[in-house]
């Protein structure tokens, strides 16, 4: 049994493979490495066999093209490792924080959630790290008591590693041909979650900035249905949970939706439309009948109030904050 599994989602990323999975072969032999070749038309698939040929912890499954989330799925069930990362193949590792990351993951009782910083790597000297130094613990495990957030920050699924066997046990199983469905892989198992531990290493390296990635403003828009399905599914999965975790955990699922119903408002504000501007008044509504409790500590949040602001002025203010933060932390 490895220490870590590492799934490789990968669509015709001939470009960007190697560049992947050499950063996770540093990691040796504890190491799991499954490629998911998801239907790709390039040389994706002719790469990841040549790594499985030369590479004993080097494992590829090739499928009919099911999207990000169907790929996650296929490596999940063929995991072997006490420990599961998604690393996508356009970004990677940095080799010096895995392999002081590894070593001490080994060394640590075994836990649920293991949390480490990324990078958002937008260009050559154009990066900006996101830790959580000042919201958790350091060189203890704790529990979600001692998650203290602060607006806007969350985890995304490049500072998550999940134990195994609790995304078995909650019967993880992700959308196929469905974007920003990252979002439910680091949402949905958080009811299984009681032991945490963080590292303070800048570990994942988040590559943005190309023209067609899906977190770019013009692709997100673009395929708004989904977030706005992804949006309505978290809404759905907090109702389902809340009354089975402890008050700190529901404080945080709170403001995870509360972001991602905020990212949605945005694109939908930006767009300024009459039909934009109806769908974001109809995904807040929603909120009040389906969940009332959430609808109320979402709605008075700092993020609540800010996409909510009345009028034209309102909304052209939302929208330029929106610009600011963008600029600042280089987030698309």
């Amino acid at each position: 049994m490895s220490l870590l599994t590492v799934v490789v989602p990968a669509y015709n990323a001939e470009k960007e493979l190697n560049r992947c999975v050499d950063s996770l072969l540093v990691g040796g032999p504890t190491v799991e490495i499954i490629i998911v070749d998801d239907g790709s038309i390039d040389h994706t698939g002719e790469i990841a066999d040549e790594y499985a040929g030369q590479n004993r912890n080097v494992q590829v499954i090739h499928q009919v093209n099911g999207g990000h989330g169907a790929a996650i799925n296929s490596g999940l069930a063929e995991a072997s490792g006490t420990y599961f990362k998604v690393v996508d193949s356009d970004d990677w590792l940095a080799p010096v924080a895995f392999k002081q990351w590894l070593s001490e993951l080994a060394a640590s009782p075994l836990i649920d959630l293991a949390l480490t910083n990324y990078v958002y790597d937008k260009a050559k000297h154009n990066q900006r790290p996101m830790r959580f130094r000042r919201e958790v613990p350091q060189h203890e495990i704790f529990g979600w008591e001692r998650v203290k957030l602060r607006v806007g920050k969350y985890f995304l699924m490049h500072s998550v590693t999940y134990r195994t066997q609790l995304l078995r046990e909650v019967n993880l199983n992700l959308p196929a041909h469905t974007y920003y469905e990252d979002s439910l892989f680091v949402f949905e198992p958080l009811i299984a979650v009681h032991t945490i531990r963080y590292w303070d290493l800048d570990l994942y390296q988040y590559v943005i900035g190309r023209v067609g990635q899906s977190v770019n403003e013009k692709v997100m828009f673009g395929r708004i249905d989904q977030q706005l399905a992804i949006n309505h599914r978290l809404m759905q999965d907090y109702q389902a949970m809340q009354a089975q975790v402890e008050p700190a955990l529901r404080r945080y699922l709170a403001h995870y939706v509360a972001i991602i119903t905020g990212i949605s408002s945005v694109l939908l504000l930006h767009d300024g439309s009459q039909i934009s501007l109806s769908r974001k008044q109809a995904l807040w509504q929603n909120m009040k009948h389906q969940e009332p409790q959430l609808y109320h500590r979402v709605r008075h949040s700092l993020i609540g109030r800010s996409v909510n602001l009345p009028g034209t002025v309102g909304r052209l203010t939302t929208v330029g904050c929106y610009k600011v933060l963008r600029h600042v932390y280089k987030f698309n």
